[in-house]
């Protein structure tokens, strides 16, 4: 190994949608069509992870679709996520056409027995519609719901239970005792960030929600 240089340590990725950037992105998401643009806008309306969205099953979804409980065998640090869906979210899940004749274990899926794939095309597509000057990763949609939704006001400690991370606020010990699941405070920031989306891609401004208080900590 003598005379191989170390390899640089990979710098952290700060890649933000800028306002703009969104609106275009869910204008040419709406375009792909089902399956994937669903998946695509949820993916922005959520901060979840790729696999978290596309792989949804339909016994994690509420009856009403306000809720998705994404198991913990799907999720990065294997806790069980609950995930409250705004209105927005709502209406799109409705939208999502099922296979005819054929019960899917899968909402997003086009041969009724498999999650759709085929993301590296779809994400060529969408560049090209999107025409943006600097790169992006899919990836890059949850750290734009996280940056957005806490310059929307959202307090550190609940844009932590959006993500779903166990760090910051509820690390070490407090992480251990702070059972709270902030799910009225998650809803109300999600739909915050769904209503300022709206107010982003229909040009009128958006409707701010007052943050609900969660009495159990």
């Amino acid at each position: 190994m003598t005379g191989i240089k170390r390899p640089t340590t990979p710098k952290a990725r700060d890649r933000v949608l800028s306002p703009d950037e969104i609106k275009t992105f869910w204008q040419a998401a709406g375009d792909l069509g089902q399956p994937f643009g669903p998946v695509l806008q949820l993916l922005l309306l959520t901060g979840c992870r790729l696999n978290e969205i596309a792989r949804i099953e339909r016994k994690e979804l509420s009856a009403d679709l306000s809720l998705l409980t994404i198991p913990g065998s799907r999720t990065k640090n294997h806790r069980e996520h609950l995930v409250p869906l705004p209105p927005l979210a709502q209406t799109i899940l409705k939208s999502v056409k099922q296979i005819e004749g054929k019960a899917a274990e899968f909402v997003f899926t086009t041969t009724g027995k498999t999650p759709i794939s085929g993301w590296s095309k779809i994400k060529g597509r969408l560049d090209a519609a999107m025409n943006t000057e600097q790169p992006w990763r899919l990836h890059d949609l949850r750290r734009t719901c996280t940056t957005h939704i806490a310059e929307l006001g959202i307090p550190p400690h609940v844009v932590e239970a959006v993500l779903n991370h166990v760090s910051g606020a509820k690390a070490g010990v407090a992480g251990t005792y702070n059972r709270a699941m902030y799910k009225e405070e998650k809803a109300t920031a999600l739909e915050r960030w769904a209503s300022h989306i709206e107010g982003l891609v229909s040009g009128r401004a958006a409707r701010v929600l007052p943050l609900k208080r969660n009495k159990k900590v």
